[in-house]
Order: structure tokens, then sequence, then C-alpha cells
């Protein structure tokens, strides 16, 4: 079977990706398996201008750097074309992949995430924005 691949962003012109490398599993709870297409996980910022970033998942807060990648990897998208004459055939179906992007980095996250839970949430539970003596 041979499969072609395209480019409809342009050589110089694709977006670029980034691959987030995390350290253990990320599991959605239960209430979630059955949509997890789209689901947000989480906030990456970039809070200098520094290779630094920050990953907020819930109460925890991960620190990361940029590393490049030795071979950059394509972000693909697979499309079935069919003809008339193979309509009938379902073995015959050709397949396109269309580049929609390029990964150059990942964002390691190599370090156990910080606790962003405060004192006053777990002591005296307030949760009004005011400390209370």
């Amino acid at each position: 079977m041979q499969i072609q691949v395209k480019c409809s962003c342009g050589e110089e012109k694709c977006p670029e990706w980034a691959i987030l490398e995390l350290q253990g599993v990320v599991e959605a709870q239960p209430s979630f398996k059955d949509r997890l297409q789209n689901l947000r996980i989480g906030t990456l910022c970039r809070p200098t201008s520094q290779e630094n970033y920050t990953f907020t998942v819930g109460y925890h807060e991960l620190t990361g750097t940029k590393v490049p990648l030795k071979k950059p990897m394509l972000v693909l998208k697979k499309i079935k074309l069919s003809t008339e004459e193979e309509k009938g055939d379902i073995n015959s179906t050709k397949v396109e992949l269309d580049v929609i992007g390029v990964i150059r980095q990942r964002i390691l996250f190599k370090t156990r995430p910080k606790a962003l839970i405060s004192i006053i949430d777990v002591v005296g539970g307030y949760g009004n924005g005011k400390v209370q003596p």
C-alpha cells in the first residue's frame, strides 16, 4: 500500500508544535473517561523570557525546560481517499497523510510537582480571601 505525504501549509510555514514530557502517569477521573478529546488537563505558562515553563494541573505545579529534539518529528493527519471504482472494494482505499505541524522541541518536566495548597486553606478552610487571626 502506498501512502502519500503532502504539506498544504508550505515548507517554512508549518506551525511549530512541542511535546510535553512528564515523569509519571496522568490519569483522568472516571467521570471523564468517555470524553477525553479536547479535555483540558492544565495550564502551561512561560513566566519569564528564559526557556523555563510551568505546568499547573489542579493543585500541582511542575517546572520544566525546553529541550531540542535530535531529529524533528511531523504531526500528520490521515485522509482516506476513495474513487468511484474503489467503492465496491473495501481493501483498495488509498490513504494520504497531510502535514499539519512540525515538532522540534520538547518541554521536559523531570522534577516532582510542588503543591499549591496554602496553609489557610488546609487549617482554617476560610475560602473567603480574608486572613483571620
